[in-house]
């Protein structure tokens, strides 16, 4: 059988097929193509022993059909069978909240405003990325952003609305992060995003991450902005190490900021804040596999933590016809993610009820190493620097007000309307 880790990797690059006996559409939440669309597929927790893994499974795309894995709904409990070998695992489909279906203040449908993809809250700011337009668009070749922000979500979020629904995922879904993301915007993605970070802190109490491509280092000084106004964490969406994939996959971030502009501004936030709040973001399973180690090493070299997500040829993007990964060489890659991070001294699932579900997540990939004394020793002090940390988190979980100027960034005073 397979432990929960290697389940999680075969469903991310295998799919799931769907057993009529599912009642999906009373039991889980619905399959929402927002933000990027790497979201796009069905919401799962699969149980274990040492965590619960969360994920987002790929349902709709083509390569499904050839998975061997179905989930099945039998004597009403959940469990995805193997019909290779006859084997089937106990699955829980989380409901979809209540707060999905209720509108804001001003009428907009809340879930058009926000989206839980696993157990935080995510939300997509502004309009659509700007290099989606022009005669040549020069959008990153995975995404769908273009096509699902202002379609399946609304294209401006109203700071009202936003705090709004931030609130409701907080009191009713347990939420304790927030993740503010914006695709490029002219080089002011950071003064979109910085109302939002501000009103969340101050109204509701959550952690804030923030994810837009990054500034010149010149222009670094925006970041300690954001930190004084409450960001916990930043994301820097670099995808591939290898600099002839990132021009060739990414020609928008390429013609823009280049890819040396990533590597400057998360060493500059990581350099500025606590090891691991700041995370390199990066796709495994399209550039050599010698790469992707590559970029793990580098972003614990630094202090941060990767977040490694397995390619999802996503329906839309200008690679949905790519093949899905070898799940043996993506567990080679969350192997080494784990290690990397042991290695380096990177905290791992030490912030209270943050699961990612499009990601292994660095701590998911415990399943993938010997049980043996370095990993006892290392759980033990994670469990350690969990007790140590509870009392700021739950200070960073009250409302609270922020020392951050809005006026030094040009934006308004955040006090309701547009962002």
């Amino acid at each position: 059988m397979l432990n929960p880790g290697e389940l999680q990797i075969e469903l991310f690059c295998r799919g799931l097929r769907i057993h009529e006996s599912c009642e999906l559409e009373r039991d889980a939440r619905h399959v929402a193509r927002t933000r990027a669309g790497l979201g796009s597929g069905l919401e799962m927790v699969i149980p274990g022993d040492l965590k619960d893994l969360w994920l987002n499974v790929p349902v709709e795309e083509d390569f499904v059909d050839e998975t061997p894995f179905l989930l099945a709904k039998r004597d009403g409990a959940y469990r995805v069978e193997d019909e290779q070998n006859g084997e089937h695992y106990p699955v829980v489909i989380p409901p979809e909240p209540d707060w999905y279906d209720r509108a804001t203040s001003r009428g907009v449908p809340m879930h058009r405003v926000g989206v839980l993809q696993g157990t935080y809250l995510g939300i997509y700011v502004s309009n659509s990325c700007m290099y989606w337009y022009g005669k040549e668009p020069k959008n990153c070749r995975f995404c769908t952003t273009g096509a699902n922000v202002g379609v399946n979500e609304v294209a401006e979020k109203d700071l009202d609305d936003v705090v709004e629904v931030a609130q409701a995922a907080k009191e009713e879904s347990g939420v304790t992060f927030v993740h503010f993301n914006t695709g490029y915007q002219n080089g002011r993605g950071l003064e979109q995003i910085a109302p939002y970070v501000k009103a969340v802190k101050e109204r509701v109490g959550l952690l804030t991450g923030i994810q837009c491509v990054p500034v010149p280092p010149a222009e670094h000084w925006k970041y300690d902005v954001l930190m004084d106004l409450g960001a916990d964490h930043f994301s820097f969406c670099y995808e591939f190490h290898n600099p002839e994939w990132f021009a060739k996959l990414l020609p928008g971030k390429e013609a823009t900021v280049g890819q040396r502009a990533f590597f400057e501004s998360l060493e500059y936030c990581q350099g500025k804040l606590p090891k691991g709040a700041c995370s390199g973001e990066i796709i495994a399973g399209v550039e050599p596999l010698e790469d992707t180690l590559r970029a793990i090493d580098y972003i614990t070299s630094v202090g941060a933590f990767p977040t490694v997500c397995i390619f999802r040829p996503v329906i839309g993007s200008d690679m949905e016809d790519y093949p899905s990964p070898d799940p043996d060489a993506m567990r080679e890659v969350m192997r080494a993610m784990h290690r990397s991070c042991r290695k380096a001294g990177i905290p791992m699932g030490v912030a209270p009820n943050i699961e990612v579900s499009l990601i292994v997540n660095p701590d998911d990939a415990q399943y993938l190493v010997p049980r043996d004394w370095a990993f006892r020793l290392h759980a033990w002090k994670q469990r350690l620097i969990r007790a140590l940390a509870a009392g700021r988190f739950r200070r960073e979980l009250r409302p609270h007000p922020v020392s951050g100027d809005l006026g030094r960034l040009g934006t308004g005073s955040g006090k309701g309307g547009q962002g």
